[in-house]
């Protein structure tokens, strides 16, 4: 069977190094979760080292070519290979309430969606590991004070513990992409922060469509408590907030 063809539309662009392969999968921790799904295995470079570990893997992938290469390439995974949109497809129907972790070599047009979703299911996923476009990696991971910190790095540093590990030239995928990759983890705090997620994804997220504004006039359409804490915050721009003051400032909204 000859090898997959990439898929521009899927963003695909499959990773030849076997090595920086074994050392993604080898950043999961395995603690706390029996099952990892990998997104977008494609030809299974990562799937194999996987698979080597004395946990049970699913993959997820929306390329029907893709699936039938791994059908034949890894008879182990069998039943194991989930043909849809990682994007729109349930999981709690296959896993129910157990934990899983969740990896892969992500498209870099869809990385963000993955992350938010990855977010939306934190409950389920205690670990998060893979391989990104360098700049969302390190937006992830980055801290308050940097132009490159933002929606993502709130949220994620919110109920997560979030570690940037290493870059990854371009040389090294076929067709190799126009930019260097970066590789992170995330391992979910043990205990999740006291806020209402949707109200502070709000908060977040108003807060950075304006972020050269200060925090008093990006957030207007939202009213808040009036107290020394909320006023000295509402005068500086969203970068200069951690996530524990924007879980504050959210604390503070008014219904």
């Amino acid at each position: 069977m000859t090898k997959v063809r990439a898929k521009k539309h899927l963003g695909q662009h499959f990773l030849k190094d076997e090595s920086i392969a074994e050392r993604i999968a080898n950043s999961l921790s395995g603690e706390g979760y029996t099952r990892i799904l990998e997104i977008g295995p494609g030809m299974g470079v990562l799937t194999q080292f996987l698979l080597k570990q004395p946990i049970e893997t699913w993959v997820v992938e929306v390329d029907g070519e893709s699936v039938t290469w791994l059908q034949a390439h890894f008879p182990k995974l069998s039943d194991k290979i989930i043909h849809k949109d990682f994007l729109r497809f349930d999981f709690s129907s296959i896993f129910g309430d157990e934990p899983y972790a969740v990896i892969g070599n992500f498209p870099y047009n869809i990385s963000s969606q993955i992350v938010f979703k990855v977010l939306d299911e934190r409950d389920s996923i205690p670990e998060f590991a893979g391989m990104f476009q360098k700049e969302v990696a390190y937006r992830i991971a980055t801290k308050p004070g940097s132009k490159d910190y933002g929606i993502l790095s709130v949220l994620c540093q919110a109920y997560y513990d979030v570690e940037y590990l290493f870059t990854v030239d371009e040389h090294v995928f076929d067709p190799p992409p126009k930019v260097k990759s970066g590789v992170m983890t995330m391992k979910r705090k043990d205990t999740p922060p006291d806020v209402d997620f949707k109200k502070f994804k709000t908060v977040v997220k108003t807060a950075f469509n304006q972020r050269r504004k200060t925090l008093r006039n990006a957030v207007k359409s939202l009213t808040f408590d009036h107290t020394p804490e909320t006023e000295a915050m509402l005068g500086l721009r969203a970068e200069q907030l951690g996530y524990r003051e924007f879980i504050q400032l959210t604390n503070a909204l008014k219904l």
